[in-house]
This record gives structure tokens, sequence and C-alpha cells, in this order.
């Protein structure tokens, strides 16, 4: 620890040097006796100085939470041979709060004496964040000298994106052979009825319709569409960003893909991802708890990293990309590598579904005619975009991050259905 003197020491010296200067030169020495008190503190604090033996550190009951909600952790400070005073102070990034006033902690430790300190933290924003740099200042009985030091106990603490409600999902052209909660559009064993048709030898009884068949005379039996799983991608472009003052591109779509990834994975579907950017991020296709945490963790680490090369799906690994996978593309439309990247996906054959996280909001056009004419065109030539891949058949939800993306996704179901009802 380094040690500091206080103001009070130049003070205190200044006093001492005062009186013995005015005593040689007044020829008194009785002034000496009133700088001795001074000079005796000082004395006294220099035979005293040798640095505490403290420590510190932060419990965390756990290393996830959701934005928004808090966090009860513990701030524990340790002294081996006591201390007048000690303050600490838990450095935070500006994504992580604490309540006014409670930092930082001054707290009086006898020999031996460890204090618990209660906190409350809060995740503002969604990511990954490291915590434990740990600030100390410790003071002497008399108060002319203090020690500063610091402890570093890293604890990574994940803020999880909180998910969007949604009542319904993108159901998948195709379905895996492995059973879920999506129907299937083929006829098999299931329990969404599909239609009737006469009975063969070799059909089960339990699916004979006897009304039907009383009706027609003859034995009918009902077929149903099975229930299968669907294999789902989150595509996401991470090309570039638009930010506004706190609103982000990014972070709203890293919420919207989390908030997908999530409910298909509730449903028992095997979700991937796929990150394209600066840098390639993917994660294969699967399922369960583990694979949500999986998703999660790999979103957070999630930022844009400028580069001029251009990259197009070509570099993405063949088998993160399942021919018969519904591609959920979470992108801000803004720069053309990814806008490329979806068309040459469309083009090979992909389910392809379009989250737009419209930035509109995060661009304000500029004084001048010519800016407002300049954001006009912008404007336009991106509805000409979606106009483009609404004709390629490619759903397209434009989301702004306030509305409900509830609604943004039952209008591409609603597309999907009248497109693939047109197509017959």
């Amino acid at each position: 620890m380094i040690r500091r003197a206080s103001p009070r020491v130049v003070g205190y010296g200044f006093v001492c040097a005062l009186g013995l200067v005015g005593a040689l030169a007044a020829r008194r020495p009785e002034v000496v006796a009133l700088a001795a008190p001074f000079a005796l503190v000082l004395a006294l604090a220099a035979l005293s100085d040798r640095p505490p033996r403290v420590s510190a550190w932060l419990s965390l009951p756990r290393d996830r939470v959701l934005e928004g909600d808090e966090l009860d952790a513990t701030l524990t400070l340790r002294a081996a041979d006591g201390v007048a005073r000690i303050e600490a102070y838990l450095v935070l990034p500006p994504t992580i709060e604490v309540p006014e006033g409670v930092l930082p902690v001054s707290r009086r430790l006898l020999p031996g004496e460890t204090e618990e300190v209660p906190l409350s933290l809060r995740g503002i924003r969604w990511g990954s964040h490291e915590l434990g740099d740990i600030r100390l200042r410790a003071h002497d009985a008399l108060g002319l000298f203090a020690w500063e030091g610091r402890v570093t106990r890293s604890q990574r603490l994940r803020v999880y994106p909180r998910p969007e409600t949604l009542r319904q999902l993108v159901p998948p052209l195709a379905t895996q052979a492995a059973i879920g909660n999506e129907v299937a559009r083929t006829k098999g064993d299931g329990l969404e009825f599909a239609d009737m048709r006469p009975f063969v030898p070799g059909d089960r009884v339990r699916s004979v319709n006897w009304r039907a068949s009383a009706r027609r005379g003859d034995l009918v039996v009902n077929e149903r569409h099975p229930e299968r799983n669907a294999d789902v991608v989150v595509f996401l472009d991470t090309f570039v960003d638009a930010r506004h003052l706190d609103a982000s591109a990014l972070d709203r779509a890293v919420r919207a893909s989390s908030t997908l990834a999530s409910h298909y994975l509730e449903r028992r579907d095997r979700v991937g991802l796929v990150a394209l950017g600066g840098t390639l991020r993917w994660l294969e296709l699967g399922g369960g708890l583990v694979q949500r945490y999986r998703l999660v963790d790999a979103l957070l680490e999630t930022e844009v990293v400028f580069t001029y090369a251009w990259k197009d799906a070509n570099i993405i690994p063949a088998r993160t990309l399942p021919p018969r996978a519904l591609l959920l593309a979470v992108t801000p439309l803004l720069d053309p590598r990814g806008i490329a990247a979806l068309l040459d996906l469309r083009a090979r054959g992909h389910d392809l579904v379009i989250v737009e996280v419209s930035p509109f909001d995060l661009v304000e056009p500029g004084a001048g005619v010519d800016d407002r004419l300049a954001y006009r065109l912008w404007r336009l030539r991106r509805d000409e975009l979606v106009s483009r891949f609404t004709r390629l058949g490619v759903g397209v939800a434009r989301w702004d991050g306030e509305e409900s993306l509830a609604s943004r996704i039952e209008e591409v179901t609603a597309f999907r259905r009248h497109a693939r009802l047109a197509r017959r």
C-alpha cells in the first residue's frame, strides 16, 4: 500500500518550524512550548507509521442476472491488526449501478474483525462484466497518514437481456424427424387433424372415424399431422451499428436474437447461432437449457469490429446452416456485405426470415435542404430493399425496439402463410 500524508501534516510541521524560528528570534524558549503539542503528534504518528494489513473481497450469490433485476452482493472487509478507519470503493462499470450513497463504504475495524457490507447491484444493460476491483484507503488513529491500495479478485457477472413476450413464433417450412411441438405438414401419427381417407388393411381401429363411417356406409379413418421439432439458426449481422444517446441498433439486435432463441428452445427445437461481421462467430445446433446458456453467453460477447474486408456467406461453415433449417436474420440492413450474404443464402434455397432492427429513430436528418433530401432518398432505398426481399418470398419484420416484437412476428407469419397459399 502507498502512504500519503494528509494536509494536516504540512500544517503541523509549519507550526513547529514557526515556533522554533520564533523562539530563536525572540530569544524566548517558552515559544517552543506552544509548538510542542504539534511536534508530539507528529512524533507519535511517525512511531506508528506501519502499513495496515487489510483485505477485501466481493461475494456474488450467482453469476447471471436479467436486465433490471437486483443482485444481493456482499463486500467483506478484514483487518489483521485493526484500523481506525478504512474506506472501500467498489469500481463498477457504467452498466452496473448501486443505490446512491452506498459507496464508498467507511468502517472502523478492530484487530481480527471482519465486516460484511451488503450491496444491491442492478444490471441496466446486457453484457459480460468483470467485477472485483476494490480501492482501499486506511487512516491512522490521528488522521495524519493514509494508506491507499488496490485489491483485484475478478469475478464475471453476466447480465442477460430481458426477453420480449411472444405469443407465437415463425413456423418453419420443413421439420425434422425428432418429436417436438411443431406441427409437421406431412401426415402420420399425431394430434392435429389433417384429412380423412377410406380404410385399408393395416389401419388401426382407433383411427377409424365412426361418425363419418356411419354416414358414408363404409369405414373411414382420420389422418393427422405429427408433432416434430425444427432446426433454427439465428443469423446476427454485426458489421455496423447505429447509435443515438443510449439507444443502439446492436442492443436491440441482441435482445431480439436472445428472445427468439429462448422461445424456440422452449419448444424443444434445435437452435444455432451465426454472427457475421468484422469477426465470424458461430454455435452449432443444439437444444436444452445448456444450449440456451451457450447462446446467450455468445450473444453477450457480440461486438462490432470494424473491417474493410469483404465477407459473405461463403465463409460460414456449412454444418452451421443445415438445408432444412429456418434462418432468422436479425440485421439493421445497413452494410452491403450483410445484405449480400442474405441474398446469397436466399438464392441457395434457405428458408429465410428477416427481423429488421430499424435505425430510423437513431438517424436524424440534417438541417439543410440537401441533407433532408438525402435522408428521404435513404429511406426510399431501404423500402426498396425490403420490397426486394419480399418479392423473393422473404418475410421482413421491421422492429424499432419500442413496439411489441410479437406483433411484427405475427405479421411475418401471416405473410408466409398467404405466400404459401398463393404458390399453391
